[in-house]
C-alpha cells in the first residue's frame, strides 16, 4: 500500500518552483481554474505556467490521493500484477504517472498523453529529476485524437478527465483506452453523483467488451445501487501550510471525495466485499453497509463475537473485506 502524500521527490520539485511564486496570485488562479471546473469546463482555461502551477499546487495533493487509494485498491485485489508500462491518459501535470510508479516498482517506461502545453510542459519539469520518471514521454494532443497513436501499455490509468467530455467522446474514449490496456484499466473521477454515473457507464460498457471488475466492485453483474445513492469514496490527506494558504483553509487536512474503477483482462482470483460508507461502531456492535457478491447488505457484527468484532473495527469506508466477514 503506498501513501496518499506526494513523494518527497515531487513535492521538493513542486517546493523549488513556489521560490519567488506569489501564494496570493496563485490562489487567484487556482480559485478561477476551479470554478472553470465545476461550472463544467476543462483544463483549456490553463493557459500559462503561473497557471498551470497554480493548478499543480492546488489539485495535485488530493489528485495523487485518489489515486493512489485506486491503485491501492487494485494491488490489493491482484497482487500478481506486475506491470512493466504505464500509459497516462489526460496527464495533466503527471499526477497519476508519479502514484503508479510509487505503486508498481516493476514499472520501466512511462507515456503520458494530454491536450495542454502548459500543463505537458510542468509535468515535464516536475520530473526531470526524479529517478523514476526522468524519461517518461509526453504525447501533445488530446487523448480522442493521439490516443490511437500511442503504443499499448501493461497499465492504462485516466484520472479526472472523461467528465471533460460529451458522452459520445466518453464511449469512444473509453472503448480506445481499453484497446490500449494489456492487462489494466483504472479510471478515477470526482466523487460526484455525476462522476459516479461517468464510472458506470463507463464499467458497463467494458464488461460488455470483455473486461472484469477487479475493484471496488466484488462482482461484474449491475451496481446493486439505486438513487438517490450513490457509490463513491473518501480519501484524507494531511495539508501543507502552503496548501492551506493557496485553498484560504484553515483545517490541516482534506477528504477528497472520488469514485474508480480499475478492469483487468484476466478475473481476479478473489472476490472482495466493499465497505460502502464509514462503519457505526456501537457498544453492542458494529453496523457496516457493504456491496457483496449478492448486492448490497447491512452487515452487524455483535461484541460478543470477539475475533469477528474486532477484525470489522478496523474496517473504513473503501475498504476491500473477506466475504464470510
Amino acid at each position: 500500500m503506498i501513501s496518499p502524500t506526494l513523494p518527497a521527490e515531487l513535492k521538493a520539485a513542486l517546493d523549488a518552483k513556489l521560490i519567488g511564486f506569489s501564494r496570493t496570485d496563485a490562489a487567484q488562479r487556482a480559485g478561477r481554474i476551479s470554478n472553470t471546473y465545476r461550472a463544467g469546463g476543462g483544463s483549456g482555461t490553463i493557459k500559462s505556467d503561473a497557471d498551470a502551477l497554480a493548478y499543480a499546487l492546488a489539485r495535485m495533493p488530493a489528485t495523487y490521493a485518489a489515486v493512489a487509494a485506486s491503485l491501492n485498491a487494485l494491488t490489493e485485489i491482484a497482487p500478481e500484477l506486475a506491470p512493466e508500462s504505464l500509459l497516462d491518459v489526460g496527464a495533466g501535470p503527471g499526477t497519476a504517472s508519479w502514484a503508479a510508479a510509487e505503486a508498481f516498482a516493476s514499472l520501466q517506461s512511462f507515456t503520458l498523453l494530454d491536450a495542454n502545453r502548459t500543463l505537458s510542459s510542468l509535468a515535464l519539469e516536475l520530473a526531470q529529476d526524479s529517478r523514476r520518471l526522468a524519461d517518461c514521454r509526453y504525447l501533445p494532443g488530446d487523448a480522442g485524437t493521439n490516443l490511437a497513436e500511442a503504443a499499448p501499455a501493461d497499465l492504462v490509468v485516466a484520472s479526472y478527465v472523461i467528465g471533460e467530455l460529451s458522452e459520445h467522446d466518453q464511449r469512444a474514449l473509453g472503448k480506445a483506452m481499453w484497446a490500449k490496456a494489456r492487462h489494466a484499466l483504472v479510471v478515477i473521477e470526482p466523487g460526484t453523483p455525476a462522476g459516479y454515473a461517468r464510472i458506470l457507464a463507463l464499467r458497463q460498457q467494458l464488461i460488455a467488451s470483455g473486461a472484469h471488475v477487479a475493484a471496488p466492485c466484488p462482482h461484474d453483474k449491475p451496481c446493486p445501487l439505486t438513487a438517490p445513492d450513490w457509490c463513491h469514496f473518501a480519501q484524507r490527506l494531511p495539508r501543507s501550510q502552503a496548501h492551506r494558504q493557496l485553498k484560504g483553509a484553515e483545517v490541516p487536512f482534506e477528504d477528497e471525495k472520488f469514485i474508480y474503477v480499475a478492469l483487468t483482462r484476466a478475473p481476479v482470483p478473489a472476490r472482495f466485499s466493499r465497505v460502502l460508507a464509514e462503519p457505526d461502531i456501537g457498544k453492542a456492535e458494529i453496523t457496516a453497509k457493504l456491496c457483496t457478491e449478492e448486492g448490497v447488505e447491512l452487515a452487524k457484527v455483535p461484541r460478543r463475537d470477539k475475533a469477528a468484532y474486532a477484525g470489522a473495527r478496523r474496517w473504513r469506508w473503501g475498504h476491500a473485506v473477506m466475504a464470510e466477514s
